[in-house]
């Protein structure tokens, strides 16, 4: 077994104590599992990214919804920095598809889902600027995916040391437990996409402060990984520092049970004209990048 840093990134594998956590809490935060450098050496990539046509101005949504009326989480005492975000660089840049199939990640992630193969499902950057007044509203990623199973989970790999400060995600611990499947929402805004079904996302804060929910949060910085389970409902605050960005790559993955399934409503992706309910992931669309060893 590889016990130190490799030009895959791999430093470590989780834990037991930590699989239990990430199975009993929804998150687990996993320290020291990549090499800071290989994470780092993703910089040009994601700067290159950021003002692509694949990229979308979520702050620019937050303003358009407030004009609107639409009720819209942001925070009135920071400035102006922007809140932009994209999916499947995989499937444009060889440096994304190397970064979700090739490294150490998948590893990584296939272990903590008990899984004997790890299909990928998508990759996004996030970047909140300096004194980007957009929160992320809470959500379910499940909501977005279509895909049903237990199996499921979102890693986040910072670029930039993250706090509260500078938005770092806040967790509704264990509430992957429950068989809610909430209606997705717009990420800076409560309001749900139209046409999607189910409940609406629950005022987790408002049950925080009445003691019926536990809220947790974590200090991250390169070579950390948070991962937290498709159900998991999460948020984060704005970036109110004036000098800290706050960058991440989050890679979605399926273990053995994910299936597709489709939810009204939910955006779709190209490839799902060509996939049929309850089909296996497998194939190039979501391609199988791990699998363990006998």
């Amino acid at each position: 077994m590889r016990t130190s840093a490799s030009g895959d990134g791999f430093v470590r594998l989780p834990e037991p104590a930590e699989i239990e956590t990430f199975w009993a809490d929804g998150v687990v935060v996993l320290r020291g599992v990549l090499d800071p450098a290989f994470v780092l050496a993703m910089d040009p990539a994601v700067e290159m990214l950021l003002d692509q046509p694949e990229m979308a101005d979520l702050s620019g949504l937050g303003d358009a919804l407030a004009h609107d009326g639409q009720p819209v989480l942001a925070d009135s005492t920071t400035t102006r920095g922007r809140f932009v975000s994209g999916v499947d660089h995989w499937r444009i840049h060889p440096e994304f598809a190397a970064f979700a199939r090739e490294s150490a990640v998948p590893a990584i992630v296939g272990t903590l889902l008990r899984t004997t193969k790890l299909n990928l499902w998508e990759d996004s950057v996030l970047v909140k600027e300096p004194g980007t007044r957009e929160r992320t509203a809470w959500h379910q990623d499940l909501s977005y995916f279509h895909v049903t199973g237990r199996q499921l989970c979102t890693t986040w790999i910072p670029l930039d040391p993250t706090d509260a400060t500078s938005g770092a995600m806040r967790f509704a611990r264990g509430s992957h437990r429950a068989s809610d499947v909430y209606r997705p929402n717009l990420f800076v805004s409560t309001m749900a996409i139209p046409g999607t079904e189910g409940e609406e996302v629950p005022d987790i804060d408002a049950l925080a402060a009445a003691g019926e929910v536990e809220i947790v949060q974590y200090d991250l910085g390169p070579g950390d990984i948070s991962v937290h389970h498709a159900g998991t409902l999460h948020a984060a605050g704005a970036n109110t520092t004036s000098d800290r960005r706050r960058r991440a790559i989050s890679i979605r993955y399926c273990g053995d049970d994910a299936r597709y399934h489709f939810r009204p409503g939910a955006p779709r992706k190209a490839h799902h004209a060509r996939v049929a309910e309850g089909d296996l992931l497998d194939g190039p669309d979501c391609p199988v990048v791990w699998r363990a060893s006998a």
